[in-house]
């Protein structure tokens, strides 16, 4: 069965996206052609890339870095929960990618943007950054407000035509996970 990892990327203190991917995985959990796990980039306590050997060459010298690796190898597909910061996503996520390189390759990648302007340029930034991995991104994405998708601007209530949304993302995600999967050795 193919694993989809729904990334939560953002370590802000307050931050909303840890909410949202807790509701994608309710969502992708009703789903029996893949399996689903929250992965939180806080959880792995990455520092600034601390790693003096390239990514490419697969030589790691930390031991977070070499955890985060065996997760982001373990799965077939990722979801990114990605705020919009100043037109683009977080520090903390885009410094999570850079960490690897070969572990991204022959994936697949769906996103889930919020912000002002549902994250859009924040899910345009990140599809440049996957293509340079060698991530095939889909189409289909989720642009969530902060104005309408939280009350007070805390509490999180996404509008129900979201869920259409998030199904369109993930058929898409699963059938080009599964299709590049052979790819992989």
């Amino acid at each position: 069965m193919l694993k989809i990892g729904i990334i939560v990327g953002s370590t802000r203190p307050g931050r909303k996206a840890e909410a949202v991917a807790q509701w994608v995985h309710g969502l992708a959990s009703k789903r029996s052609d893949a399996g689903f796990e929250v992965v939180d980039i806080a959880d792995y306590n990455l520092p600034l890339l601390d790693e003096a050997m390239p990514a490419a060459y697969g030589q790691y010298a930390h031991e977070h870095t070499k955890n985060w690796a065996a997760k982001i190898k373990s799965l077939d597909g990722f979801v990114f929960v990605t705020p919009e910061y100043n037109h683009g996503t977080s520090g903390a996520l885009k410094n999570a990618i850079d960490f690897l390189a070969r572990e991204w390759h022959n994936k697949a990648a769906g996103f889930v943007g919020y912000g002002s302007s549902g994250g859009v340029r924040a899910v345009e930034n990140l599809r440049l950054i996957m293509g340079e991995c060698q991530v095939a991104d889909v189409r289909n994405q989720v642009g969530l407000s902060i104005f309408t998708d939280w009350e007070n601007f805390s509490v999180f209530k996404p509008a129900a035509t979201h869920e259409k949304a998030v199904t369109g993302m993930l058929d898409q995600l699963i059938a080009w996970s599964g299709a590049l999967k052979v790819l992989r050795p």
